[in-house]
């Protein structure tokens, strides 16, 4: 793989790929196939049973597999620790992965009837859930939640509602929720081309994980520890996610780097035919100068 900046990794040795987001390891997989014999992975994860997942799948695919149940934001550490002293390659892909969506029994999704925990991690050890948000919290606060990290414009008329709805009984559920939220909204907003309650889902499951201010130092520590002329690949989802790492890559561009997408890649017809999250995806590249 070659750039503006030179080809990654050093001549002879094998890529170090650093994923910040396993998930189903389908990037890590890939890269393991392209580059066969010489590469290694160090793959992050916050959910423990994606780690599990990924001890199986990755088994054999490459030189090096290194799996850490821990966020990507604390990369430097772990690298540390480990006696990395710098990767070739870091992805951070920011989407939920198949398996939060469809078989985590978190609450991720409104398609089914689950409990409102919405953390990437173990709900048990978490500080707070989205439950705890929607029965705890101060209609003022969850109201400001919905709107900054959502970019609901009801965002007030929702919070209202969830605070008359939780005088009587707690809000417990996903399909208690989504129908708590398309009840709030005027019809014109209910028959939209996505559910009414998206954006809540989205603002809930970010305030919980602290999504943005992860990307931030994330994508701090990931620019410290690449290697001359390595890559930094981020594929966001949403305005906020994407603000971030444009306005970082510019920043990082002044202390050494190339920022290889002057516009944001996004996906083809054929793959969002293929897979319809990709609809929203939006990849920037930038590569480190020698």
């Amino acid at each position: 793989m070659t750039g503006p900046a030179g080809p990654i990794g050093k001549k002879g040795e094998p890529i170090w790929y650093l994923d910040g987001t396993l998930g189903g390891c389908g990037h890590a997989l890939a890269l393991a196939k392209a580059y066969k014999g010489t590469f290694n992975v160090i793959g992050f994860d916050k959910d423990p049973q994606a780690i599990a997942r990924a001890e199986k799948l990755l088994a054999g695919k490459a030189k090096q597999v290194i799996l850490e149940n821990a966020d990507f934001r604390k990369l430097g550490t772990v690298l540390d620790q480990r006696g990395i002293a710098g990767v070739d390659l870091i992805l951070l892909d920011l989407g939920i992965s198949s398996d939060e969506l469809e078989a985590s029994g978190k609450g991720f999704s409104f398609q089914k009837d689950e409990p409102l925990h919405m953390t990437m991690g173990d709900p048990d050890k978490a500080a707070f859930t989205a439950a705890s948000i929607l029965n705890g919290w101060k209609e003022e606060d969850i109201a400001n939640v919905i709107f900054a990290y959502g970019e609901e414009r009801y965002a007030r008329r929702i919070a209202r509602a969830i605070i008359a709805y939780r005088e009587k009984k707690p809000v417990q559920t996903t399909h208690e929720l989504a129908e708590l939220v398309k009840m709030s909204v005027p019809p014109a907003y209910r028959r939209g081309k996505t559910h009414p309650a998206t954006k809540t889902f989205q603002a809930l499951r970010i305030a919980v994980n602290d999504e943005l201010a992860a990307l931030k130092e994330g994508l701090y520590a990931a620019f410290d520890n690449l290697n001359p002329n390595g890559r930094l690949e981020v594929i966001s989802f949403h305005s906020l996610e994407d603000r971030i790492v444009k306005v970082l890559f510019k920043e990082m561009a002044e202390k050494g780097a190339i920022i290889m997408t002057k516009k944001p890649i996004t996906a083809t017809d054929q793959e969002i035919a293929e897979n319809p999250r990709s609809r929203s995806a939006k990849l920037r590249i930038l590569q480190k100068i020698a």
